[in-house]
């Protein structure tokens, strides 16, 4: 008998709801989401990207926000998991899921940016080792892109080609 959690995935446009949805979940994340502009600002990104939902019965579990930079490349912007919902297998099938979409249209590459290994933070260490658990390979490490804080550029190949 498989005893695997019963939830389901769905596209949702840019929106209220997905602002909404989204809020609700940083909410619940004080340690990775912590930063109350930052917040914001994933908030009113959530009003104006595509997403995808997780849902169990009818509450919102997951949320992934991303975007089409180019035709062959794309990012994850943001994916929270209520914390009752960690280690039960809804970002992975929020990644697969996007990973599926994209690669049907010609996207080869998809990327995601998350605090890097120079930062003490344990959380973000889980974070990093879930993203390579899903094939994500660290690509390279900055202390440009967000202030007093070190980015890990992380990319999965979506095709078998690279180049």
């Amino acid at each position: 008998m498989d005893d695997a959690p019963a939830f389901e995935i769905s596209q949702v446009t840019g929106s209220a709801e997905l602002a909404d949805i989204t809020a609700g979940l940083l909410g619940r994340l004080p340690s990775w989401f912590g930063i109350p502009e930052a917040n914001a600002q994933y908030v009113e990104s959530a009003t104006r990207l595509p997403g995808l939902v997780a849902r169990a019965d009818a509450e919102s579990i997951g949320v992934l926000l991303y975007r089409r930079h180019f035709a062959e490349a794309a990012e994850i912007h943001l994916m929270a998991v209520s914390p009752s919902w960690h280690r039960r297998g809804v970002g992975r099938a929020l990644v697969n899921a996007l990973s599926s979409k994209i690669s049907v249209d010609g996207c080869r590459a998809l990327q995601v940016k998350t605090l890097g290994p120079t930062h003490p933070d344990r959380g973000y260490a889980k974070t990093r080792a879930f993203y390579r658990s899903v094939g994500f390979l660290p690509l390279e490490e900055t202390n440009g892109l967000w202030p007093d804080n070190s980015c890990l550029i992380m990319v999965k190949w979506l095709s078998p080609a690279c180049g």
